[in-house]
């Protein structure tokens, strides 16, 4: 039936930008779900998939905003606990263990080191661990030198 002078509603579109918008219940959910998988201050595997499977059979209210928050924050964690050393030659196993050593203190147990070969280095080292970067190779000082005139 149809009634005349009256128009069809429109429904209102929402951009990717708003579909894709955490709430703050559900970053906060998150965050507890992320706290509740540390351990001694370090991410435990076991529990994170614990925590997931429990979301999954529980499925609360935006679920799928939890999870995706929560993978969020998981990624920057392990980002954040990712070492990755370059150097321009193999370095031995008693300068690894003197790296390892030096970032155990400064970042703590837990770190994912990682040790790489990069040849256009020249020379020296490059450290990242997370956001930070300790560069001391022979590159990065001919870059600088080369900036500097």
């Amino acid at each position: 039936m149809k009634i005349s002078g009256a128009s069809p509603k429109k429904l209102p579109v929402k951009s990717p930008l708003e579909l894709m918008k955490t709430s703050k219940l559900a970053r906060r959910e998150a965050k507890e779900l992320f706290r509740s998988c540390l351990v001694n201050g370090l991410l435990d595997e076991n529990r994170v998939r614990q925590a997931v499977a429990q979301v999954l059979t529980a499925k609360p209210r935006s679920f799928i905003a939890i999870l995706s928050h929560f993978q969020r924050l998981v990624k920057l964690d392990l980002e954040r606990r990712a070492a990755k050393i370059e150097s321009a030659i193999p370095l031995t196993e008693d300068l690894k263990g003197s790296v390892r050593a030096s970032l155990g203190r400064v970042y703590g147990p837990g770190l994912n080191i990682s040790f790489s070969q990069n040849p256009s280095l020249l020379g020296g080292m490059r450290i990242k661990v997370g956001s930070d970067v300790y560069d001391g190779s022979v590159q990065a000082r001919l870059a600088a030198l080369q900036e500097s005139f």
